[in-house]
């Protein structure tokens, strides 16, 4: 496995995001950044810390689990809730990599399953390639171009223990 980002690395690209995203927006009003389960969580609230630190002002974090909202599960859409009000706000998904667009899909899915967001925007640290739906990150920390064969992982310390990007070729059994 070969390592492509490391720590500094993530740490610069999620503060070029945090000023991204304030630009963008113009401040951060009305903003709420909408985590992916499971490494978009972490990053989400990384963005935040820094977002809060450059605006003196708070943006609330909403964990989403899109794994019903997923197009490869026949499950209910019912088993979860989110209990934040996104009607009229600017939600911003966190992702950690982008691939093929389906998991982005399935977030914006589960957000207009809740509520009606004034705009959704999409902020990932790695965008990899390959998309097979039309969707665009509007903040990427790197691009890094791939092969189908290979993949990409992201660690953070918050649930690995070290900070990392990480790229390896795909076993196929």
């Amino acid at each position: 496995m070969k390592q492509l980002l490391k720590d500094k690395d993530i740490n610069r690209s999620i503060t070029r995001m945090a000023h991204e995203i304030i630009e963008r927006n113009q401040g951060i009003d009305n903003l709420v950044l909408v985590g992916i389960k499971t490494r978009g969580i972490p990053l989400a609230y990384r963005i935040q810390s820094l977002l809060q630190e450059f605006e003196t002002q708070a943006v609330e974090v909403i964990e989403l689990d899109i794994t019903n909202w997923r197009d490869d599960k026949k499950d209910s859409h019912d088993s979860y809730v989110i209990d934040k009000n996104i009607t009229n706000k600017t939600c911003v998904l966190v992702d950690d990599v982008f691939y093929t667009g389906r998991t982005i899909r399935a977030a914006m899915d589960a957000l207009v399953d809740h509520g009606r967001p004034k705009s959704i925007q999409l902020a990932v640290l790695v965008d990899r390639g390959h998309r097979e739906l039309p969707i665009r990150a509007d903040f990427v920390g790197k691009n890094i171009p791939t092969s189908q064969s290979e993949r990409v992982f992201v660690r953070f310390s918050e649930i690995d223990d070290e900070d990392g990007v990480f790229i390896d070729k795909q076993v196929v059994s």
